[in-house]
């Protein structure tokens, strides 16, 4: 029985056999299509952990018979890069019929963790990659506008995965229980998809574990190996929405106490960070609004530190966030006024926007009347005549 983890031995070969991202590995997408006329390029995968970057990348190299090397940026540097350029332009030892056209392998890099690669090593991939030498596939959790120099991004398409749907980790947890020999009930499989958070590698780490130590995958078997005494917000108990839900009705009703209190159950109880960050982050827009504007930067913050930092550190800073948000002013006028419009664009369509502001982009747009008698700061409305006389925001 082969040692390697149980997510390393189900990930599947062959495109057909993956599991997720299918607006990029569908039938005519961009991957699915690149793969299928062997014209791959540099790109670079963004999304979250789980999410299958380097399973794709792996079948990328496989389906397109390239030779694949995988570097993690954590611990790779230039010496490593300089090594696989040299093995890729070293000449094979072969000898061809004279006549034929030789066809070289490609050669795959495959960069873990890319926004780990300082400005340097990353200008020092760049020629390689700009002259063909090597195929770039690059994966990061972070967004590749700030963490991918300009002249190396720019020389790569982005592709944006998403983490995996509750259907998606269905059927990897299905091929898991599979593969250990186990049955898996569906209240038990519930309780592991929502444990991963649209992480098949969660989900599957937590299979194996359970499986090693009591054989039997059951609820009860699945919290024990978890080593945690609290619900992990199972849907049977609902207390993953009950707690979100305590939390944010705490915060708008400026109690610090429930607030932190309800947040400390949620970490302890190892809910993704991101996940509680994300709800402060629309809280300081919906309920803070502009008594304090500045509410929607701390929040923003708090993300942030939980992206760069996780846990155990980010839950100070969630705290910090949470005593914020709670003690701060509320006003939902923006969101109110905000919803009062959207109310009015369901109802009454696309209305006609007044021709004083149009954008008379050629002549005959101005001689129909775009742009003329326009102000550059009216008295007037310049809302449709229809809703001329409403009034969103108060």
């Amino acid at each position: 029985m082969s040692k390697a983890p149980l997510a390393d031995r189900l990930r599947p070969q062959r495109l057909k056999d993956f599991i997720g991202q299918d607006h990029l590995v569908g039938k005519g997408k961009p991957i699915a299509q690149a793969i299928g006329l062997n014209q791959i390029h540099s790109m670079i995968f963004w999304g979250p952990p789980g999410c299958g970057k380097t399973t794709l990348a792996r079948i990328i190299a496989h389906e397109t018979d390239s030779q694949f090397h995988h570097l993690s940026a954590v611990s790779a540097g230039k010496a490593d890069v300089k090594k696989v350029v040299e093995e890729a332009n070293r000449p094979t030892l072969r000898e061809w019929p004279k006549g034929l056209s030789r066809s070289e392998p490609k050669t795959v890099v495959f960069l873990d963790e890319i926004h780990r690669f300082n400005k340097a090593q990353q200008d020092f991939l760049l020629p390689f990659v700009e002259d063909g030498t090597i195929t770039l596939i690059g994966a990061t959790t972070e967004n590749p506008s700030f963490e991918v120099i300009g002249p190396l991004l720019s020389r790569c398409q982005v592709f944006v995965l998403y983490e995996l749907s509750e259907k998606d980790l269905v059927k990897i947890t299905t091929r898991g229980a599979k593969a250990l020999k186990v049955k898996l009930s569906n209240s038990a499989r519930d309780f592991v998809i929502t444990f991963a958070n649209g992480d098949a590698r969660q989900a599957l780490n937590l299979l194996e574990a359970t499986h090693k130590l009591y054989r039997s995958i059951t609820i009860a078997n699945l919290k024990s190996a978890l080593q945690s005494k609290h619900l992990r917000y199972d849907k049977a108990g609902e207390e993953h929405f009950n707690t979100i839900s305590a939390f944010i009705k705490s915060m708008r009703a400026s109690d610090v106490n429930a607030a932190l209190y309800y947040l400390a159950r949620m970490v302890d109880a190892g809910e993704d960070p991101l996940f509680i960050a994300r709800r402060m982050v629309v809280f300081a827009s919906e309920d803070i609004g502009m008594a304090q504007p500045t509410a929607l930067v701390v929040a923003n913050g708090v993300f942030r530190a939980c992206e760069t930092i996780g846990y155990p550190e980010c839950q100070e800073n969630l705290a910090h966030g949470v005593v914020y948000l709670s003690k701060a002013p509320k006003d939902r006028s923006a969101y109110d006024a905000y919803m009062a419009a959207l109310a009015d664009v369901k109802k009454h369509g696309n209305l006609p926007v007044p021709l004083s502001i149009r954008n008379p982009v050629t002549s005959l747009m101005k001689n129909l009347g775009y742009g003329q008698g326009y102000q550059k700061y009216p008295r007037h409305s310049l809302l449709p005549d229809k809703l001329k006389e409403k009034k969103y925001y108060k």
